[in-house]
């Protein structure tokens, strides 16, 4: 199946409604309680989303997550295209812009060494944000984050993927490293930082001779604990208003905080991983990898927050569907089993609750 959200996350959330719609129709009571939080806003903020949860959780036994036990999210996608998994962690992400002007409209290029400019400024400045190889150039950034001992770098080596099955994704030999742990740990437990656009400037084809007199450069730092939004606003605030003093224009800068969310980590020693491998055994015949992503999905540190349950991911995806892509996709097999796998997971939360 084909098209923008097949995967993430149109896909997984009708499997849901599948074993709704089966249970239904064949008059079967469903194993356990549930309680759905369907929102279609996740790409845009998910603005409420929040608010909304924290709400209902005050409410007591008249909210509509009193007495919730364990959460699962359908989102997310395995590590390769052989291997279903579980997702028990994910990054943080801290979003900004740089805005820089100066000249009160466009300008011809002809006037160019006579004025400063602002693209010629943000792009000094974007690029004193990370080095070519990823490391993050901003003071004090790093700063509390654990160093992965050997138990866990082994778990790292125990997963079934491997550097070719990162650059099969990505269409090409860019791998920052030949280390199969190296590269996990980049991509899931250690932040990074990415460059995204620039508004303002000419993008079109053929030649514009012309001097923007507004550019905003975007970027990203996606977090690990114990980062969080707040803490990493301060020092990339700092670290750039200092970076834009030493450049002695005579131009105008500032740095906005376009939006964010924590990092999460759960653990997985939790009874609702035990039926979600459980589930993944019988379905795929496979034993899952357990996976932290490289991607954000904030809700769900709310949920564990506010909440006090235990969080699981249970993908349906593979790491070939391209999602968000124009060409983003979703395997028939992957539909089908997913969706059997949503619904064994259930009655494996009722057998071990039972056994109680």
């Amino acid at each position: 199946m084909f098209g923008r959200g097949s995967t993430d996350d149109k896909g997984p959330v009708l499997g849901w409604l599948n074993v709704l719609e089966a249970h239904h129709a064949l008059r079967i009571e469903l194993p356990v309680n549930l309680r759905f939080c369907f929102e279609g806003l996740e790409e845009d903020g998910s603005q409420g989303l929040d608010d909304l949860i924290v709400t209902e959780t005050s409410k007591g036994p008249q909210g509509w997550f009193h007495g919730v036990d364990c959460v699962c999210i359908s989102d997310n996608y395995w590590l390769n295209t052989r291997t279903p998994c579980l997702t028990y962690g994910l990054r943080g992400i801290a979003y900004y812009q740089i805005i820089v002007s100066g000249p009160g409209s466009d300008l011809h290029s002809g006037m160019g060494g006579a004025v400063y400019e602002p693209m010629t400024t943000l792009i000094s400045l974007m690029g004193k944000l990370v080095s070519v190889e990823g490391r993050i150039l901003i003071p004090g950034v790093y700063d509390g984050i654990s160093v992965a001992d050997s138990s866990e770098l082994q778990k790292y080596q125990d997963l079934d993927y491997s550097v070719a099955d990162l650059e099969k994704v990505a269409g090409g030999p860019i791998s920052l490293s030949d280390d199969k742990a190296t590269v996990l740990m980049g991509r899931t437990r250690e932040p990074s930082l990415s460059l995204h656009g620039i508004e303002g400037a000419y993008s079109g084809a053929g030649g514009k001779t012309v001097i923007p007199a507004t550019v905003s450069g975007k970027f990203s730092l996606r977090l690990v604990p114990p980062q969080t939004p707040d803490d990493i606003t301060k020092k990339v605030v700092s670290f750039i208003e200092d970076e834009f003093a030493k450049l002695k224009t005579k131009l105008k800068m500032k740095v906005e905080f376009v939006g964010g969310g924590k990092p999460w980590v759960a653990d997985t020693n939790h009874w609702s991983y035990e039926a979600a491998k459980r589930a993944t055994e019988t379905v795929w015949g496979k034993t899952p990898n357990y996976t932290r992503e490289g991607g954000s999905i904030p809700v769900t540190l709310t949920f564990a927050d506010n909440l006090g349950v235990n969080v699981l991911l249970l993908p349906m995806g593979r790491a070939d569907d391209g999602a968000h892509s124009t060409n983003e996709k979703l395997d028939i097999s992957n539909f089908l089993n997913g969706t059997k796998l949503l619904g064994t997971y259930l009655y494996e939360v009722a057998n071990i609750n039972s056994d109680k």
